[in-house]
């Protein structure tokens, strides 16, 4: 007897901050809008709306740059406590459909619908329910894909932004996947679309003629998981609880460290901070630690040591090598540790 079919669903609220902000005040709902730090401060995007997209802004922008593509921009400092409520109230929306929801971020989940019995048990019916009710009651439009997988689920949800609504229904899955290009897939950034796009590969029926072989040898361990997406096989389950696998701080200068000395003075705050942030969650067991710098150019890199304790030195040591790579001042500087994965704690708590 074959197995059940699963149907899952990705919610992806549209340009969430920004929307936030435009349903409080109507006036900003047909302008460029952004949600940002000032151009004073060395801020970046957070995110803006679509009027403002039509300029090329994005998250992540300086918002010096998306002043210079839209001088009307109008910009509005991010609330993060009013967007936590906001997102509390869609949250709970999505467990009064069913108890398997997989928050990502405050803007977006995963929500296994397999055994919901209600709406027939049809995931369309069930995602039109999901954007009427968050529209209704919090003003806030969702975008949902609906597919048999997550991964198919989340590329659903963005097709057709915003106030989107995109199915998958399995026996559509293997002509959807095989017109697929294949920098849609999960785990597909810049780099690897470009050596994919120097193999004349891009589409998931291109990616299909690939041996296993060839593609272990091209990306290592990733080959494999672009083997199977290109077949749509993706078992991930939702997974209602999310393990942790770091904690860090980090903060951008609103004027750029001009070398190596002032970086390792700043380490001194940020590894105070990263201390009592250890500290509120219990002080779990650490598998290592990391430093992260990102240069006055926009480049960015990370060391990172399993051998080293979260202190001062330990920091420090670890900021020089990096320092190494650029000689360069330096814009944004971050400390964290790596958590031991809660299996391996696990194990290690068992009676010998």
């Amino acid at each position: 007897m074959p197995a059940p079919v699963r149907k899952i669903l990705h919610a992806d609220c549209d340009c969430f901050y920004a929307a936030v902000e435009m349903r409080d005040n109507p006036a900003l709902r047909d302008i460029p809008l952004a949600v940002g730090g000032a151009r004073e401060g060395r801020g970046v995007i957070t995110t803006c709306n679509y009027p403002a997209r039509k300029f090329g802004i994005h998250s992540a922008m300086p918002t010096a740059r998306a002043l210079r593509l839209c001088p009307e921009l109008t910009l509005v400092p991010p609330d993060f406590d009013k967007y936590r409520e906001v997102s509390r109230q869609i949250q709970a929306i999505f467990h009064e459909l069913t108890p398997l929801v997989e928050p990502l971020s405050l803007d977006e989940a995963y929500l296994d619908v397999s055994d919901v019995e209600g709406f027939k048990g049809s995931a369309t019916w069930m995602a039109r329910w999901l954007k009427e009710e968050c529209l209704a009651r919090t003003g806030i439009t969702v975008s949902v894909g609906a597919a048999p997988s997550k991964f198919l689920a989340k590329i659903a949800s963005d097709w057709d932004k915003p106030d989107g609504l995109t199915v998958i229904p399995p026996d559509q899955v293997e002509s959807f996947v095989l017109a697929l290009p294949v920098r849609k897939l999960h785990g597909v950034g810049p780099a690897t679309g470009a050596r994919l796009d120097a193999l004349g590969i891009t589409t998931c029926e291109e990616l299909r003629e690939q041996p296993i072989d060839k593609l272990l040898d091209e990306f290592g361990k990733f080959g494999r998981r672009l083997y199977e997406l290109a077949r749509g096989i993706d078992e991930r389950p939702v997974k209602v609880e999310r393990e942790r696998k770091s904690i860090s701080v980090e903060s951008t200068y609103g004027r750029d460290l001009p070398d190596l000395a002032a970086a390792q003075q700043a380490l001194v705050t940020l590894c105070e901070k990263l201390k009592a942030r250890i500290d509120r969650n219990g002080r779990p067991p650490l598998a290592g630690v990391f430093v992260k710098v990102r240069f006055d150019d926009f480049t960015t890199t990370t060391l990172e040591s399993k051998g080293l304790e979260p202190d001062l030195a330990s920091y420090r040591q670890l900021l020089d090598q990096a320092w190494q790579r650029a000689h360069r001042p330096v814009r944004l500087l971050g400390v964290g540790v790596r958590l031991v994965p809660q299996e391996a704690r696990q194990q290690l708590s068992l009676p010998f």
